[in-house]
């Protein structure tokens, strides 16, 4: 990241992304709202993708971007962190709106075609869920990403933590 950022409020993780387009808006909106991004390697895609090139556009160069070659090299980086997983998904019970966010928080997104696996949900500190009409399934990634980091962010700032 810049030096002349301020050190980010709160991180914003994907699992294993398989939607370059969404990685990259997700990477953007990091960029834009100073926030700290991780990526749960592998992949479903080349960091050279077009589209996820596109869809950060000139902000990928703005985030403060680590980069796991697995869920244990992650899992690791997160315990000397010492921030709290939380876990996006549409399995959990608790509403976002409902948890109390705190400065150094990691949201964690799942894979957009599978979720995130037990072995993920099981490491979560907590495991929260966007309500939804019940004949809907979920929402895009990058939404949901938007959705909780901008509650997470209002908390934070309210509470005079940023």
């Amino acid at each position: 990241m810049p030096p002349d950022h301020a050190a980010p409020l709160l991180t914003l993780a994907l699992y294993q992304p398989d939607i370059p387009q969404n990685a990259g808006t997700i990477l953007r909106m990091c960029a834009c709202l100073r926030l700290r991004a991780a990526i749960i390697e592998p992949a479903g895609f080349p960091v050279s993708d077009r589209h996820f090139r596109r869809a950060g556009m000139d902000y990928l160069s703005h985030v403060d971007i680590a980069r796991h070659s697995s869920w244990a090299a992650f899992e690791t980086w997160r315990r000397e962190s010492g921030g709290r997983l939380i876990l996006l998904s549409t399995k959990a019970s608790l509403a976002y709106t409902s948890f109390s966010f705190a400065l150094g928080d990691i949201l964690l997104v799942g894979r957009e075609s599978a979720g995130a696996p037990e072995e993920v949900h099981a490491a979560a500190d907590a495991r929260l869920v966007i309500p939804l009409e019940t004949s809907m399934r979920s929402l895009n990634v990058a939404v949901a990403a938007a959705m909780v980091a901008g509650e997470a962010m209002r908390q934070i700032r309210l509470n005079g933590m940023a």
